[in-house]
């Protein structure tokens, strides 16, 4: 062997091993770049893949396998819906029909007289259908007589806080109205406000409203029937269009550079001046496009706002605000103006308690206003019994019909501003009558008269018994506890005099505020004192009570129950982390009083609002109303659980004496707490002309809600 050969390889290796990290590092690169070289073949491959294989056939490619993709469906059907006086709707309706079948689509066509929103119209929030509402406005701006209860329950549905407003988010809808422009102010008045009641429960608007004109010189296309043909055409086209999933193309204005829309297809855009015209049509208290389509109130701005410092989008959350602030600040000054007694207002003419804007916010909730401090407004459980379904805590605890009772108040005024207020602090207050007053008999017999007009709307409608409707034409009971403070009425005592006159039964509920009065007033068929709290901190924070000695009223308005010959009740709203831990305090409170009955009941949200904090959070739960009850029976020995009525989340404590000359047992204490329901009715004998019938039923109520009792 060569000794310089082995000289040279023992050098080599050496070299390598001095020089080892720049061969790594050779490696290294190359390898990097065979992988980047395979990446870019891959994707090259993909694309020409895609090119080349059909889009019909094309399938999703996971790990080398293929898997077929279900066909997702956008569009299950379509659902027409009519309200037709003299059949022009119902004919655009039939036609619409043959023109989406050809669509292959399943079309079914809808007489509103025969449909029954309240258990139906929620289903289409999951069903995919599109639905399209073609309504003619008839006589002084009023729905058509088949459409009249459908146009009532929407209205009502998107004014109660209770449904909220997502209740018909998922439904699609889209809207045709009919009407004559010779009728200036009412014109399409009533597809405007389905479109508007509508959007306001959540609904999705698909397309702009169509408004079919019968006044041939101001129509858009001549006739109503080409007005019905255009948008039909469109209507077509947009249902097209939704079938293949498809959006409405991105205007290139999306918030924060974000497009929501998956097409950037060839549908073209709707013009925008029915947006901006339903802009400046936005009800006075309802912030919404019209005319616009839901897609368009989420992505497209106005043109004539592309200059403005304000996005468009954020432009109904400002006004909102500013809406807002006005509200706070009117009703500031009304309470203010309400509590402040001068001179010149004793010498001079007493205003009204309604006023324009009080009776224009107070009619849109439903109520029916009566002369100047009045009002009568339908209870939700006077429907449900109308249709054979159960009725409310009053039918299972003293066996009240709730069909046959009639909720009212001679006074819209009230002491106290509390924070579970249902009317959201829109009714005046003040701690004295200083308004005009109206007579007794009037405010009886005009209450009656608008209680029985709501209730014959209810005749022909879908699930109404004929027998419950005719028995529900005869008022049997007043509930005197719509709103605000009943004893304030001057006349209050020839007011009930009048009730029991007409042998109708009175259940009167006071705040608690007016010891005076309760004193003074004659005997009721039963006589309610709000207990919100147990504690001068917790009724001050709950009721928040415009006079400044509440406490001491509070404790002589109980004294004074205490002292009245009559059937009297506690009623007890709990306020989770507010008052359900005032157990002894309770206690001492019902030692004061000695009512017969005493209600518990937790506290019901009535949505956001300016004038309270609560959230759901606050709502205690049936079980826990149901321990707070318990565990305050174990404190009261005099008393016992009675009743329950769970879809109130309402219990009935009676007192023993009660329950003895009943010979009843708390059905708590029963190993089958099956339904007592036999009424015991009594003779009030105290100060009355003529007797007042009170049944008193004391048994369970765990039936289903939809279920007679």
């Amino acid at each position: 062997m060569d000794p310089s050969l082995d000289m040279w390889d023992f050098s080599s290796l050496i070299s390598l091993w001095i020089n080892r990290f720049y061969i790594y590092l050779g490696f290294a690169f190359g390898f990097s770049l065979w992988i980047c070289f395979q990446i870019v073949i891959r994707k090259q491959n993909k694309n020409s893949q895609e090119k080349t294989v059909p889009k019909a056939s094309r399938d999703l490619m996971t790990n080398g396998y293929i898997s077929l993709q279900k066909k997702e469906v956008f569009v299950s059907g379509v659902k027409i819906f009519y309200g037709s006086q003299t059949g022009k709707a119902k004919g655009f309706a039939t036609v619409l029909a043959e023109a989406v079948s050809s669509l292959d689509l399943p079309v079914a066509v809808i007489n509103l007289k025969e449909y029954d929103p309240d258990d139906h119209l929620v289903e289409e929030v999951t069903s995919k259908n599109v639905s399209a509402f073609l309504v003619a406005t008839y006589t002084d701006g009023r729905p058509t007589e088949s459409a009249e209860w459908f146009c009532r329950w929407l209205e009502e549905a998107a004014n109660d806080f209770r449904f909220g407003k997502t209740y018909l988010k998922g439904v699609r809808y889209a809207v045709f109205g009919l009407g004559n422009s010779a009728y200036v102010s009412h014109f399409n008045k009533v597809g405007k406000n389905v479109d508007k009641w509508l959007w306001m429960l959540g609904a999705h608007r698909v397309m702009s409203r169509g408004e079919g004109d019968c006044n041939v010189v101001k129509s858009k296309h001549g006739s109503i029937e080409a007005d019905f043909t255009a948008w039909k055409a469109r209507f077509i086209s947009r249902l097209q269009a939704l079938c293949k999933g498809e959006r409405k193309p991105c205007g290139g204005n999306c918030k924060k550079g974000k497009c929501e829309s998956n097409q950037h297809g060839s549908e073209a855009m709707e013009p925008r001046s029915h947006a901006q015209e339903g802009f400046h049509q936005r009800d006075a208290e309802q912030e919404e496009p019209f005319g616009s389509t839901s897609e368009e109130e989420s992505g497209t701005e106005d043109h004539q706002s592309l200059k403005s410092v304000i996005d468009v989008e954020d432009l109904g959350k400002i006004m909102d605000r500013m809406k807002k602030e006005k509200r706070e600040k009117e009703q500031q000054e009304g309470e203010t103006s309400l509590i402040r007694s001068t001179v010149k207002n004793e010498a001079g003419e007493r205003r009204a308690m309604i006023t324009p804007a009080l009776r224009e916010a107070l009619t849109k909730q439903g109520y029916q206003l009566i002369g100047s401090h009045s009002g009568v407004k339908l209870c939700r459980w006077t429907k449900s019994m109308l249709r054979g379904r159960g009725g409310c805590y009053k039918h299972t605890f003293y066996g009240i019909e709730s069909h046959r009772c009639m909720e009212t108040t001679p006074s819209l005024a009230c002491a106290n501003k509390c924070v579970f207020c249902w009317r959201h602090h829109t009714n005046p207050v003040g701690t004295e009558w200083r308004w005009k007053m109206d007579q007794a008999e009037m405010i009886l017999k005009e209450a009656i008269e608008n209680h029985q007009n709501v209730m014959k709307q209810f005749r022909g409608v879908p699930g109404v018994r004929e027998e419950r409707f005719e028995e529900g034409m005869t008022v049997k009971h007043c509930a005197l506890s719509l709103v605000g403070e009943p004893i304030m009425y001057p006349e209050i005592n020839r007011f009930l005099k009048l009730l029991h006159e007409r042998k109708i039964s009175s259940f009167l509920v006071t705040n608690a505020q007016f010891p005076a009065e309760i004193r003074n007033l004659k005997p009721v068929t039963q006589l309610y004192v709000s207990v919100d709290a147990s504690t001068k901190e917790s009724l001050k924070k709950i009721d928040r009570p415009l006079f400044k000695d509440f406490w001491q009223r509070f404790l002589d308005s109980l004294k004074a129950l205490a002292a009245k010959q009559q059937r009297t009740v506690y009623r007890l709203t709990l306020v989770k982390a507010w008052n359900v831990d005032e157990l002894q305090a309770y206690a001492k409170l019902v030692s004061l009083g000695n009512p017969d009955f005493i209600e518990v009941k937790g506290v019901t949200y009535c949505g956001e609002s300016s004038a309270s904090s609560l959230t759901m959070a606050n709502v205690p739960w049936h079980e826990e109303v149901v321990r707070f009850v318990c565990e305050l029976v174990d404190l009261i020995p005099d008393y016992e659980i009675a009743c329950e009525h769970e879809h109130s989340n309402c219990l009935l404590i009676a007192h023993k004496k009660i329950m003895t000359r009943l010979g009843k047992k708390s059905v708590f204490s029963s190993s089958s707490p099956a339904p007592l329901l036999e009424p015991w009715r009594q003779q009030l004998e105290v100060g009355m002309e003529s007797s007042s019938p009170a049944a008193i039923c004391l048994g369970s109520a765990r039936a289903a809600p939809g279920q007679d009792k």
